[in-house]
């Protein structure tokens, strides 16, 4: 994936890859704060030119790694996200059900956020 520069723009809730100034791939996520802190990945989407290029996978250990250094979880609700994660375990901890649990009923309760 060279070429590609992964920025958190937080107030938007987008992971974004970008390439030549372009964003091509993000990941929206929100910020839950009850039950506990924790990033949760919604939508995973790459630009049809650049399918194929790792950009969904580096965005997705992005994400991890962001959660890890701000010390909170990720409750991916995105299938991409949720299918990268069970490829890699020792990046991507499991989250608490119940938080996952959380994490829906807040995406319910906001059905313009996404």
């Amino acid at each position: 994936m060279d070429g590609i520069e992964i920025r958190d723009d937080r107030d938007a809730g987008r992971l974004e890859g970008v390439a030549d100034g372009e964003v091509v791939g993000r990941i929206e996520y929100f910020v839950l704060d009850e039950p506990a802190p924790a990033l949760v990945p919604v939508h995973t989407v790459v630009e049809p030119a650049h399918e194929g290029k790792g950009i969904a996978g580096s965005l997705a250990r992005e994400l991890y790694a962001l959660a890890a250094r701000e010390d909170v979880v990720v409750a991916p609700l995105c299938p991409y996200v949720v299918r990268w994660a069970a490829r890699h375990p020792e990046e991507a901890p499991a989250a608490d059900p119940a938080l996952l649990r959380a994490a829906k009923e807040w995406l319910a309760a906001h059905p313009g956020r996404f």
